[in-house]
């Protein structure tokens, strides 16, 4: 089991990026800044493409705090799980309901991809849409998923922070996804 912290400094300065920007990512994609607040998914597409040649899993799991939108759509309950491998996902679904980290199966389509198209780049970091966020965001991360690797993406946007004490967690911050992904991997 490899763990990697994807973290990076997020300040304003003179030489932050930019809209209209064009990234070169790890793998050699190219990235369009279209929005700079979605900074986030372009610090942890670089961890996984990192990962994924330094390691060479059969298997990766990405949990991060990654888009308002998952808020929107699924409350404060449920963090969205999207898997491009259906026994994962069942497996990390089955975790969850043995946890209480509760996740909810989102949609990965080929529309949300194609969303994320560039014309002067290989992709955009965030689509021109507000609509769909979340799974925007989990299709622009599938792209630096190489072939043959089972992958998860849990957006725990919702769950981070439990606004009241409850049978799992105390009001405050909730270790979100430490009983998922250990549960999971017991269970592998």
């Amino acid at each position: 089991v490899v763990a990697a912290l994807a973290l990076a400094e997020n300040m304003i300065s003179d030489d932050g990026y930019r809209p209209s920007d064009i990234l070169k990512s790890l793998s050699g994609q190219t990235i369009e800044v279209t929005n700079t607040d979605a900074e986030g998914r372009l610090v942890l597409c670089d961890a996984m493409w990192h990962v994924q040649k330094t390691y060479k899993p059969r298997a990766m799991v990405d949990i991060a705090t990654l888009t308002g939108a998952a808020m929107v759509a699924l409350g404060e309950e449920f963090a969205g799980l999207f898997s491009n491998d259906d026994v994962m996902r069942d497996a990390l679904e089955a975790a969850s309901h043995q946890t209480g980290d509760r996740v909810w199966r989102m949609p990965l389509d080929k529309a949300f991809d194609r969303a994320m198209d560039s014309n002067i780049a290989d992709m955009k970091n965030a689509a021109a849409t507000r609509y769909g966020g979340s799974c925007t965001a989990a299709a622009f991360l599938q792209r630096f998923v190489e072939k043959g690797v089972k992958w998860a993406h849990v957006d725990m946007a919702p769950v981070m922070v439990a606004r009241a004490d409850a049978p799992l967690c105390p009001r405050g911050a909730t270790g979100f996804g430490v009983r998922l992904l250990s549960q999971w991997a017991q269970d592998a």
